[in-house]
This record gives C-alpha cells, structure tokens and sequence, in this order.
C-alpha cells in the first residue's frame, strides 16, 4: 500500500482518538536508529493462505483454523498460544507491549518480527529493540515510513498483520481470535478494536475477498474511502 492511500484513514484515525503525527514520527525515527532495511523477499507469501491469529481468548477454540494455512501470522500474545500449541509461526506482529521477551527470542531463532513505531512505545522500542537480533525485525509505522521503516498499513496488531499479509501478495485470509465485542478490555482498547474491525472492512473491500470474521458484522461497518 502506498502512503498516499493510506494517509486519509491515518488522519481519521489520529482524529478518532485525538493523537498527534508528531509522537508517531518521533517513534519511527526512533525505531530507524536502530533497525535495517528488511529483505521482503524473505516473506514468499505470493499466492498462500495466510491465517492471520489475534490474541482474543477464543484463540485456543479456534486454532484449528491455522492448520490448512500455508503461513501462520500472530498479534502480540497470540505468538505463544501458537507456538505452545505446538504451531510453527512465520511472523509475530507486535507493538512491545505485552510480551516483548516471546520477540527476542523469535528473531534469535532466525523467525521475523514484525516491530511497530508509536508513539507511545518509544520507552519500550529504546529498550527492548537493541535486544532483538536485528537481521530479522521488520520495522513498521502508522506514520510516513521513512528510511527502514515501512507502513504497509494497520493500525493495530493484528489489522496490521493483515495489511502485511496483503502487501506480501496472500491469496486468502483467514482468521483465529479475533472478538472485537471483547467485554473484558478498557474502553480505549474498545475503540482500537473498533478500528480494526473497520480497517479489515476496507481490506477486504480492497481485495475483492469476504473474510469470515467480518460474517454477520459486515453491514454495520462504517465503510472507509
């Protein structure tokens, strides 16, 4: 996806929540310092069945969905239900907020990490980022990507996943642990599930693909350009 696309649904979204460009883009500078320009073709993704795993607690129920998929991609904490599960993962997707330990270890083991820049993570970007074996971190920003630093779009863990998994050219999408009714989170997480629901919608509108975790919800989406 190119910045130009993606700019308009990033100022709606800073606008939603009364955030600013400005610590985005400091956190991707930040980020920059310390990563290198990550060779996508690593990432044969071309014409896969990528399952696409968020941390909801249905996950567990729902792994079974991971089996057929060529690729398995997982969103924060969805990364050790996976591997415990005893599934291989290709990707971890992840802001470094819950288990940035599950990160290192992934890219000493040689699997990609995928690390996004906000601005509320530089603390945990400065201290956790050094730790990773750098050959395999995937820089990402919601912001204008700038040197290493890529925006394929996403603004949560696990949209942000998704859009990865489109830009790398998946043929289909499926998902695992995803509820975002989740009763038990706050009600900024609300919104971020909220958004990531919307983005999917305008993901799969974009692909010309319906995807199976929208089912039901599809005509209550507030629909994006």
């Amino acid at each position: 996806m190119r910045f130009t696309e993606w700019d308009p649904v990033y100022t709606q979204i800073l606008d939603s929540f009364g955030f600013g460009r400005e610590g985005d883009e400091t956190a991707r500078d930040v980020l920059a310092s310390f990563v290198s320009p990550f060779d996508r073709s690593r990432l044969a993704w071309e014409g896969k069945t990528v399952a696409i795993c968020g941390a909801a607690p249905t996950l567990d129920d729902e792994l079974a969905r991971v089996e057929d998929a060529d690729i398995v991609v997982a969103a924060s904490t969805a990364a050790d239900t996976v591997r415990e599960a005893g599934y291989d993962l290709d990707l971890m997707v992840t802001d470094l907020d819950k288990n940035p330990e599950t990160a290192v270890e992934l890219t000493e083991s040689g699997t990609p990490v995928a690390a996004a820049a906000h601005g509320d993570n530089i603390p945990q970007i400065r201290e956790w980022v050094p730790k990773f074996d750098t050959d395999h971190v995937l820089g990402t920003t919601q912001a204008e990507p700038r040197g290493p630093v890529v925006n394929w779009g996403g603004f949560t863990d696990g949209d942000r996943a998704a859009f990865i998994a489109d830009e790398l050219g998946a043929a289909r999408l499926v998902f695992a642990g995803w509820d975002f009714d989740d009763p038990t989170v706050d009600e900024m997480k609300a919104q971020k599930l909220a958004w990531a629901e919307r983005l999917l919608g305008w993901l799969e509108h974009r692909r010309g693909e319906q995807f199976s975790v929208l089912d039901g919800r599809r005509d209550d989406i507030e629909p994006l350009p």
